[in-house]
């Protein structure tokens, strides 16, 4: 068990360090100057040197990328003396604590790696993420909970009633909701939930979590503005999981166990809930677990149509500014969540399905 757990957590490590390569690759041979963006159009040839020699810019691209992982790696190398090394320690940048040192190298144990700055607001990139992950976490579990839910029962009825016009139908809606854009079918909802039919619902086509009140004393929790961005972002994993449930406990009610259920006399519907749907639910559990990650990837748009601050709108207004550490950094913090739930629902297999562990 303790090689599996070992080999599980090593592929995650190798995915995570493919994922930061490609990221560091793909955003350092981009268009676009970062010195010219942050300085304007009045920058001089002088300051967009010293701005381009601040972020390491001036070296070649295998030291940048050194750099980079430097910046990444919990244990850290720098050095204290030479201002020209490319390891110079910064205090300001890093949040760390001293391993051990030889000489003028320090070795430091980083608090959490440094994602560099934004380029436009020179705020901490992990700052960022850490303000508006929170929200954009809340939308994804909401959207989540829903899909699952309601997934889960339509599921089960589509595969009781096979064939029938409900089962068809729940068919037409999968494939609909699987192959329709979040971002369209956010702008149809926005407006006819939140324009339209506003004075029944009275939901809002655009707003966040958290509203400022009319007199600009605070804010306060605004959770009927979850219910449309939440709707939206479901719909996806909502066809996903009820073609998975019905597929899956189709083909639970033709095992043998099932059958000898149902020769004891126990009643259809005792077979379907209570011996046929747990065993049916174990793919559904899997998606579910590896789909949260890729809801708070998929939620840019669905949070620039309706206005929700969270990591999705900051993302997208990095893209529009040209902002690259704000992207690079909620990349990397949305792929390790995706790998981090990835080995622990491999690991949780394990322990639960011995066979597993010798694939």
């Amino acid at each position: 068990m303790t090689k599996f757990i070992l080999k599980r957590f090593a592929y995650g490590f190798l995915v995570l360090v493919g994922v930061i390569t490609v990221v560091f690759l793909l955003f350092n041979v981009l268009p676009g100057d970062p010195a010219r963006m942050m300085l304007g159009q009045r920058a001089d040839e002088a300051s967009i040197k010293a701005i381009n020699k601040d972020l390491g810019r001036d070296k070649s691209l295998p030291v940048q990328f050194l750099m980079y992982i430097n910046d990444l790696s919990f244990l850290s190398i720098h050095e204290t003396q030479n201002k020209e090394h490319h390891l110079f320690l910064d205090d300001e940048k890093y949040s760390h604590k001293l391993l051990f040192s030889v000489s003028s190298t320090k070795v430091l144990v980083l608090k959490y790696p440094y994602l560099r700055r934004s380029y436009q607001s020179k705020r901490l990139v992990s700052d960022i993420i850490y303000e508006t992950m929170p929200e954009t976490a809340v939308l994804a579990f909401a959207s989540m909970l829903f899909a699952t839910v309601v997934g889960v029962i339509l599921g089960v009825f589509s595969a009781i009633k096979q064939n029938s016009l409900f089962d068809n139908s729940s068919l037409v809606f999968a494939v609909l909701g699987m192959a329709a854009p979040s971002f369209f079918m956010g702008l149809i909802i926005a407006w006819v939930f939140g324009h339209i039919l506003s004075d029944y619902t009275g939901l809002n086509m655009v707003g966040s979590l958290y509203t400022m009140d009319d007199y600009g004393d605070g804010e306060f929790l605004e959770f009927k503005n979850l219910i449309l961005p939440a709707l939206t972002l479901g719909i996806r994993p909502l066809a996903i999981i009820i073609q998975l449930t019905r597929s899956s406990l189709l083909d639970v009610l033709t095992q043998d166990y099932i059958r000898t259920a149902k020769a004891k006399g126990l009643g259809y519907y005792t077979v379907i809930f209570k011996h046929a749907l747990k065993n049916a639910l174990n793919p559904v559990v899997t998606t579910v677990s590896g789909m949260f990650a890729s809801l708070m990837a998929g939620a840019v748009f669905v949070e620039w149509v309706f206005g929700w601050k969270g990591i999705g709108s900051e993302v997208f207004s990095a893209l529009d500014k040209y902002d690259f550490p704000v992207v690079m950094g909620t990349v990397l913090v949305i792929a390790t969540f995706f790998v981090v739930i990835n080995v622990i629902v491999d690991i949780v297999y394990g322990i639960l399905d011995p066979r597993v562990r010798v694939k």
